[in-house]
């Protein structure tokens, strides 16, 4: 084997989900078939369970100390408010996709992981033990790796995709968007968030100083999926939807982007697996395509290096579907309803008003910061804790060496126990997974926490925390939820107990 696990793309998800390996001990190759990082803005923004993610990783000062946290967000262009009670990153951060890029690859490369640039996965040959990776590359010689499981983070048009014959059923565009990096020196405001016009509508954000990231909807047009994208392009789709085109000159690069909205019918296929853009695309309203793909690879990654490195079997991959198929089914969902509510007409005009008056209601701004956020994520779970299948909030817990917060704990990516009333039930129990789960005694420093959709509960006495920071199990004092289910939560998710 050249490596566990190969990884097809360095973007976003590509490169965290390395880091998650990594971190995990797996030894792991990521084929880009770019020479270079594009520099190309892209997406735009994290939102708060990605910040969170990224906290938990320990990495997230590197982020915040290249964006800026705004107070407030949209849905369609209609103003949403963030609950600091939720996290302890409620507000998203806006931060260049390119700049995300290069902080994770800086983070990568801390981390040993090897990225190999000019190398398109060109065809792929599964069997038993592994899978073989063929490489397009400047060199005449063709090229392979061999690794045991291949991964597609290569976007939505996908090659790994293609190979592994995964179905990408969905609907088609209904119109066009462009978007564009260009200096604008006519414009004297620096936000221009989604502004509707009766050809469509448009936004103009400077992410610094004179460059403007500047995106064009029109919705009587759908251009081919081949099509050119020119700077002249762009600047005419302006001009027809503004009126204007700000005096638009010097483009870094245009792109072009629609509606269409397809998610893969399966996210794994033998040792063939997919995320982020790879295993669904949509209408990116929201930001919500980047973080998907992030927290995708976060609940992938701890999955996987078990596999890998034997502590779990192979059907506990079989969970990554499960889990996050779901959540892109309702990211789809509610991208699709935006793509809706920005269309130009009277219709939507009264619509626009109608919805827009109900988002001063709590339960409604509630639901659909929620949706843009996934702090509300919960997946299956046996039992009927409130926290079990949600992810952990950051309590504060009181610890032999002060003061820590829950998230910290997750700093190396394994799984931990956490004892908040001293049981040796739990520590007894915990023994057999010694290798695998951390066991960390505590108190919690409040007597409820909040959890998002739910409102206060009170704070555990115990409970088994994942890698991707979502709750396994948990248990009350003196309530349900003893021994024996923390023992089947504990092989479910991370093997069967060391033979003493």
């Amino acid at each position: 084997m050249d490596a566990d696990v190969v990884i097809a793309g360095a973007g976003p998800t590509g490169l965290m989900l390395a880091c998650e390996l990594r971190l995990a001990g797996v030894d792991v190759v990521v084929a880009e078939r770019l020479a270079e990082p594009t520099g190309e803005s892209r997406a735009g923004g994290i939102h708060s369970r990605t910040l969170e993610v990224l906290d938990q990783r320990g990495v997230l000062d590197r982020f915040l100390a290249e964006g800026e946290l705004q107070p407030v967000g949209h849905f369609a262009g209609l103003y949403l408010e963030f609950d600091e009670s939720e996290s302890r990153h409620p507000y998203p951060l806006m931060i260049l996709q390119s700049t995300i890029e290069r902080l994770l690859e800086e983070w990568a490369a801390e981390l040993g992981v090897r990225v190999r640039r000019s190398a398109e996965i060109s065809g792929i040959r599964q069997d038993d033990d592994g899978v073989t990776a063929e490489l397009n590359t400047p060199d005449a010689a063709p090229a392979t790796v061999r690794a045991r499981y291949l991964v597609g983070c290569d976007g939505g048009r996908s090659t790994v995709r293609k190979l592994a014959g995964i179905d990408f059923p969905g609907t088609e565009a209904t119109m066009t968007a462009l978007i564009g990096d260009v200096e604008l020196p006519e414009l004297t405001e620096d936000y221009v968030w989604v502004r509707r016009t009766p050809a469509g509508d448009y936004s103009a954000i400077a992410f610094e100083p004179g460059w403007f990231r500047v995106i064009t909807s029109e919705f009587d047009r759908v251009a081919g999926r081949d099509d050119a994208v020119t700077f002249e392009q762009l600047r005419e789709s302006l001009v027809r939807v503004a009126g204007t085109d700000f005096g638009m000159r010097n483009p870094r690069w245009v792109s072009r982007f629609s509606d269409a909205a397809r998610q893969a019918a399966e996210y794994r296929k033998g040792r063939v697996l997919l995320a982020g853009d790879a295993a669904h695309i949509h209408f990116p309203a929201g930001g919500q395509g980047l973080n998907m793909g992030v927290q995708d690879a976060v609940n992938l990654g701890w999955k996987l290096a078990s596999v890998v490195r034997g502590r779990a079997p192979e059907s506990l991959l079989d969970t990554y579907h499960a889990e996050r198929h779901p959540v892109a089914e309702r990211v789809l969902h509610n991208t699709r309803a935006q793509s809706a509510l920005v269309r130009p007409g009277p219709q939507t005009d009264a619509l626009r008003e109608v919805f827009g008056s109900l988002m001063v209601f709590d339960d409604v701004n509630r639901y659909l910061r929620h949706l843009l956020t996934a702090l509300d994520i919960r997946y299956p779970a046996p039992g009927d804790h409130p926290l079990e299948g949600r992810r952990v909030p950051d309590a504060d817990l009181k610890t032999a060496d002060g003061i820590i917060g829950v998230h910290e704990l997750l700093h190396a990516a394994r799984p931990v126990l956490l004892d908040l009333h001293g049981s040796p039930e739990a520590a007894a129990v915990a023994g057999g997974w010694a290798d695998r789960v951390d066991l960390v005694e505590a108190r919690s420093e409040d007597d409820h926490w909040t959890v998002p959709a739910i409102g206060e509960v009170p704070a555990p006495a115990a409970l088994l925390i994942r890698p991707d920071g979502h709750v396994a199990w948990a248990a009350d004092e003196g309530g349900a939820g003893g021994a024996d289910a923390l023992r089947s939560a504990l092989t479910t998710w991370f093997g069967p107990a060391l033979r003493s």
